[in-house]
């Protein structure tokens, strides 16, 4: 059976983002575990509450096939955490999934993984992709190589039928 973690703020994370992909990976057999800044309940930006099972620093590479940034405001909280950033390069430098959707590549970005990569994001942090030398793409989905990204919550169902063939 194939892993993937989820990396979520504890709070304003955009609930089809996460709630989409959970959905259509664990109905392919996949298994989710949640991670955050806390363990317990999270919250999402307008209704669900998800719990973590896992605080993300504590993220072991090996324990998983691959990783995912959900995005919406929340996301902010990992644009300069060194420690997640470092985590995000384990997980590419083993050859494994990594992906982020709506404002989470900028995680990505800031991580380093996406220089002359194609990549998306939500239009807001466009700026960031292109310098960290992404290759700005806009599109809904954008897969190069183990990286897959999404620019927001319309490309939930695209993203996470991505995320399948990748995985």
């Amino acid at each position: 059976m194939k892993k993937i973690v989820f990396v979520v703020a504890p709070e304003v994370f955009r609930d089809e983002e996460y709630i989409e992909p959970k959905t259509i990976l664990e109905e392919a057999g996949v298994e989710v575990t949640t991670a955050s800044t806390v363990v317990g309940e999270i919250y999402g930006k307008i209704k669900i509450k998800a719990q973590s099972q896992m605080l993300a620093k504590d993220i072991k590479v090996d324990d998983f096939d691959g990783i995912f940034f959900v995005g919406g405001g929340g996301a902010a909280v990992y644009f300069e955490d060194e420690t997640i950033h470092n985590i995000a390069r384990q997980f590419y430098a083993k050859g494994k999934l990594v992906s982020a959707i709506c404002i989470a590549p900028v995680i990505l970005a800031n991580a380093g993984l996406l220089q002359n990569k194609k990549a998306t994001v939500f239009p807001d942090g466009a700026d960031a992709l292109l310098q960290n030398g992404a290759i700005y793409t806009g599109n809904s989905v954008e897969v190069d190589g183990k990286i897959v990204t999404g620019n927001g919550p319309q490309a939930a169902t695209e993203f996470a039928e991505a995320l399948l063939k990748v995985i």
